[in-house]
């Protein structure tokens, strides 16, 4: 491989000579190679992690608004599962597995949600793969939402013969 050469000055001080420190200075140095040796891994930069966790926190309260601003099916989700989680404290049912369940529906919307956005990001013209992401990832919160369905009926159907 042949040598690189220096980068002539265009600056032509000194009687046309060209300025040796800023010839040195714009010298283009190759890639560094890696000699295999151990080096210690660089301390992760100090933040403060209240700061941190608060803009986190807002970023996904950002996501969450948005999918409650453009998504209809997340707001009749959140609709459904406040009423669920009502019906559940008003027969004394257990509340844990229909939380949970309101959780995963609502969870999988949001992923659903961004898969949405990705997929018309990378492909904005009509294609038969980015239909199959997009309807599987449907069919997901299809699937979470019928068998929370079941999951709700069972709670409250055991409540109910108390």
């Amino acid at each position: 491989m042949p040598a690189q050469a220096l980068p002539v000055s265009r600056n032509t001080q000194n009687n046309g000579k060209s300025d040796p420190k800023k010839l040195n200075s714009r010298r283009v140095h190759p890639p560094r190679v890696d000699s295999g040796a151990m080096t210690p891994p660089r301390d992760p930069p100090r933040h403060a992690p209240r700061r941190v966790w608060t803009k986190n926190f807002l970023y996904a309260m950002n996501g969450i608004a948005y999918a409650w601003r453009a998504e209809r099916n997340f707001r009749l989700e959140v609709v459904l599962g406040v009423g669920a989680v009502l019906l559940t404290l008003v027969l004394r049912a257990d509340l844990v597995p229909v939380l949970l369940c309101c959780a995963l529906v609502l969870s999988l919307e949001l992923v659903n949600t961004a898969l949405e956005a990705i997929v018309d990001l990378v492909s904005p013209t009509y294609h038969p793969l980015a239909r199959i992401a997009k309807d599987t990832a449907a069919g997901a919160v299809l699937i979470a939402g019928a068998l929370s369905a079941v999951v709700g009926l069972s709670v409250w159907w055991r409540a109910l013969l108390r």
